[in-house]
């Protein structure tokens, strides 16, 4: 069984938006180079989550865990993903995809922008 991970973020009109969330996916595939890893957007950029679903597919995924780069459970997160993800399952039955929580919602996300929150500010 291989495993993939599905990085899906929001997308912007700007290039340069997605600087932090590349850094991310390409320290991902250093860590774990065995596991194939994708950056997908919702809107504005490329690829949109059926593509890079898609690709995971050709890689030879049968496990793909999909984690929302978004700080909150927001609309996106509720309604959006889901839709998109039933349809790489309709596509993809073989496949089984997870839906992670958003990364916002993890406590080692949390705690790191209190750190850099903390370092921006100095104390008294």
């Amino acid at each position: 069984m291989t495993t993939g991970t599905l990085l899906f973020a929001h997308g912007a009109r700007d290039p340069e938006w997605a600087r932090p969330f590349e850094a991310v996916l390409q320290a991902l595939q250093a860590a774990r180079p065995g596991n194939p890893a994708v950056l997908a957007f919702l809107e504005f950029m490329q690829p949109d989550m059926d593509t890079a679903g898609d690709r995971l597919v050709a890689a030879g995924c049968t496990s793909v865990a999909l984690i929302p780069l978004f700080l909150g459970t927001g609309g996106h997160v509720r309604k959006d993903v889901p839709r998109l993800l039933q349809v790489l399952q309709q596509r993809h039955p073989g496949v089984q995809w997870s839906l992670q929580a958003p990364i916002g919602d993890h406590p080692l996300v949390r705690q790191a922008m209190v750190d850099a929150c903390l370092t921006a500010t100095p104390p008294r």
